[in-house]
């Protein structure tokens, strides 16, 4: 089975990573990895109360990443790893001018 990350970035780029279901991070190892770099990219919650869910945190890295680091099949490829692992769907779609996450 086939899994897919799309990244739309404000300006109209898009990104996009498939692979091979048997590639995904466990659901722990996905959250872990996406904390990590919402800690490193120094991300900002969405919400007021400071809850940070992880259709959050995911369309937030994606944003602070942008094309740079979106860019970079490497880090494209973990973070579509992690994505997938971490809400446990096959497809996911983050479009950061919206702001959303969809599966």
């Amino acid at each position: 089975m086939r899994n897919e990350v799309r990244v739309l970035l404000d300006g109209g780029a898009e990104f996009l990573h498939d692979f091979d279901s048997a590639e995904a991070m466990s659901n722990e190892e996905g959250r872990r990895w996406l904390d990590q770099e919402f800690i490193r990219m120094d991300c900002e919650p969405l919400r007021a109360s400071g809850k940070v869910l992880i259709a959050d945190k995911i369309v937030v890295v994606a944003q602070a990443a942008g094309a740079a680091l979106l860019g970079d099949p490497d880090w494209l490829a973990q973070f579509a790893k992690a994505s997938v692992g971490a809400v446990g769907r096959p497809t996911v779609l983050v479009n950061t001018k919206a702001m959303t996450v969809s599966f």
